[in-house]
């Protein structure tokens, strides 16, 4: 895939609208990680607002950010305490202000659903209805919706671990062509499951190696469903990422994308992109609006998507009801996320909807490990020319100071490391 020969024009701020003051609502975020402390950056950045998060464990870096203020319920806390602390925040707080609450995880979404009774009166809680969401966030669900509404998606078998097996039993077998993909249907339900050579994501060679790890997953007690797929061939780079916001009149207000260069390779975060410039996928872009509108989706959405080199389409292999951990692609690109949701669900007007942004290049790892796995010369000189204005870093909000510089080169050597050990030198495949 060629580079774009300009970059798209950024949005202005009459596209997106007058903002708010920090004084019209506070935000109560839910979790911690990278994904957690750049929602926290950009409600800081463009409102000027502390967060509040509340997790179990956090991370040092938000423990010293100006971004939130952290409340840390301890390890062995469940998730029903986490709800009670979060309601009992709320009335500590009298209701003097609307209390915005997200969370930037496929498990603390489906927690803010499961437990809408309780968070709602104290609570504004842009997300999806509980049916749309066990819909979408079931990746054997999703892939018949895709179907159904004309997404592209790679073809898929679905394994069933709920149903009673007796000692005779066998996994079924898979009509799709070696090597395949496989990977829990709802990554919620994986969560607590714990194994030898558990992963987000494998990548399995031979039936026998399919049929190995079934009985595994199996053993170990997870009684969701798998979802087998054909591998779409290409690297890391035909990889894509697409972002949006639907509002409370079922709008798309946000539809932006990014073409991963370089996603990481650790066993629980295999997948996750490091390095992604934003580059404009047209006819993904109309193919992700029509789903979320034809599904009556609300709030944040985060599509993982992969160029099929055969004939040239872009695959959707699932929707996250989340932002999604590198949501400061966008922000970086022109237009902050934390603006969407703000006019949606805390002031109640429609957005003109933001497609184009600007040509940036975000990036977890330095630019010397970056360059080692992309192979296409014209993709590296594409990508050079963009980093010359400047490399993104989540990690490194000014606000912050030095130690957020520094923590960022720290995050970065790790990655080189981590590189070095899980994924020494690019594949064809990715994996």
């Amino acid at each position: 895939m060629s580079a774009p020969e300009t970059p798209s024009p950024r949005p202005t701020a009459s596209d997106l609208g007058p903002s708010s003051s920090s004084e019209s609502f506070d935000l109560v975020l839910l979790g911690s990680g990278l994904g957690v402390y750049t929602l926290a950056r950009a409600f800081h950045e463009e409102y000027g607002v502390v967060a509040t998060v509340l997790t179990k464990v956090g991370i040092e870096p938000m423990r010293r950010s100006v971004t939130c203020e952290v409340i840390e319920l301890g390890g062995s806390a469940s998730d029903e305490d986490l709800v009670a602390a979060a309601v009992e925040l709320a009335r500590e707080r009298g209701g003097v202000r609307p209390q915005l609450l997200l969370a930037n995880a496929d498990s603390l979404v489906q927690l803010m659903s499961d437990h809408r009774e309780q968070l709602e009166p104290h609570f504004v809680m842009p997300i999806l209805e509980a049916d749309v969401l066990e819909r979408l966030s079931d990746k054997a669900e999703f892939a018949r919706l895709c179907t159904d509404h004309g997404v592209a998606t790679p073809r898929t078998e679905v394994i069933d671990l709920g149903t009673p097996r007796d000692a005779d039993w066998q996994p079924p077998r898979t009509e799709l062509p070696f090597p395949v993909v496989m990977k829990a249907a709802r990554t919620a339900d994986m969560a607590g499951v714990r194994f030898e050579g558990k992963k987000k994501v494998w990548f399995l060679e031979t039936p026998q190696e399919l049929d190995d790890l079934v009985r595994a997953i199996a053993a170990a007690g997870y009684a969701g469903r798998l979802v087998v797929q054909e591998l779409i061939p290409g690297d890391d780079t035909a990889e894509g990422s697409i972002t949006a916001y639907t509002d409370a009149a079922g709008r798309v207000t946000l539809l932006c994308s990014a073409r991963v260069l370089l996603g990481e390779h650790t066993p629980d975060a295999l997948g996750r992109p490091a390095a992604m410039i934003t580059l404009p996928f047209d006819d993904a872009l109309d193919q992700a609006r029509r789903l979320l509108e034809a599904t009556g989706y609300r709030g944040y959405a985060n599509f993982d998507v992969k160029r099929d080199p055969r004939d040239g389409t872009w695959k959707f292999f699932e929707v996250n009801p989340r932002i999604g951990r590198n949501n400061f692609y966008v922000s970086s690109a022109g237009a902050n996320v934390s603006r969407f949701v703000v006019a949606d669900a805390i002031e109640h007007r429609l957005l003109e909807p933001v497609t184009e942004f600007d040509e940036i290049l975000y990036s977890l790892v330095p630019m010397p490990l970056l360059m080692r796995y992309l192979r296409d010369p014209a993709l590296k000189r594409w990508v050079r020319t963009v980093a010359r204005r400047g490399v993104r870093n989540p990690w490194t909000y000014p606000a912050d100071g030095s130690w957020a510089r520094r923590y960022a080169r720290i995050v970065g050597l790790n990655h080189v490391r981590k590189f070095l050990r899980h994924y020494p030198r690019p594949t064809d495949s990715g994996f």
